[in-house]
């Protein structure tokens, strides 16, 4: 059985970890999978926007596979530490907005992927956090500095050394969820929420992904030279001159992604 599932539907792109009766937790293969697909998915075109979930109803993701950690040497930890933080690095470095459809328990790593997406959206019944110091080990594949980013440091401070479990309300109005939704209509809401982004040119809201999260841990003047250089990028494009023919003959713009 794969341990990651990959689809693609028009312009958007569905990976879905594929545990659930071990609550979607990554152990080392799980991560060199889901590596290998989101590198693919950095370079095709054809993607859009992007939807990380969980198989089943229990869990998004409970994080790292505790049993497959317990055999472990030493060595053999930092290899998969390493491997998880890479992985949920490169998850935040896609081109293509990210979309987590958090369908259930997210903790430690579940919560951290989360985390490297763009956008989160949740079940009412979810719930979430970095447990990881109630094992005696900290976040290790992002947790301690994108809480933070999100959140505040206070509060994110709290969150992390209590690994306190919060409810999907909860998250919602610490502003780390965009939106919650009904378990049968958390998906439908995620690819709404995909569609509105699809629809605009994919190299400007690529370029606007990359203003905004290059230009967000620098000073201003910093940022507003990233947005100019993002800007450029575009001022050549096809997709510029199609925006303008269309709007100039009433119609809507079909993109091309040039």
């Amino acid at each position: 059985m794969e341990k990651v599932l990959y689809s693609k539907e028009g312009h958007i792109a569905y990976i879905t970890l594929n545990r659930e009766e071990q609550l979607n937790c990554f152990d080392y293969e799980t991560l060199e999978t889901l590596g290998s697909i989101v590198e693919k998915v950095h370079l095709d075109k054809e993607v859009r926007a992007v939807i990380f979930t969980g198989a089943g109803e229990k869990a998004f993701s409970a994080g790292a596979d505790l049993k497959e950690r317990k055999k472990l040497n030493d060595s053999e930890v930092r290899r998969n530490v390493k491997a998880i933080r890479d992985v949920f690095t490169a998850v935040e470095n896609l081109p293509q907005p990210t979309i987590a459809a958090i369908n259930g328990y997210a903790f430690g790593g579940g919560f951290e992927l989360a985390l490297a997406c763009d956008f989160r959206i949740a079940a009412t019944e979810a719930k979430m956090g970095l447990t990881e110091v109630s094992w005696a080990i900290i976040p290790g594949a992002g947790g301690t500095q994108r809480l933070p980013r999100l959140i505040g440091l206070s509060k994110a401070m709290e969150l992390i050394l209590t690994a306190e479990r919060i409810t999907a309300q909860e998250a919602l109005e610490l502003g780390i969820l965009n939106y919650l939704a009904g378990k049968d209509e958390l998906l439908a809401e995620c690819e709404k929420l995909a569609a509105r982004i699809t629809k605009n040119g994919p190299l400007a809201v690529q370029q606007a992904k990359y203003a905004v999260l290059q230009g967000s841990n620098v000073d201003l003047q910093t940022g507003l030279a990233l947005e100019a250089k993002a800007y450029e990028v575009i001022i050549p494009t096809k997709d510029r001159v199609e925006a303008l023919k269309a709007f100039s003959e009433k119609r809507a713009p079909e993109f091309k992604g040039e």
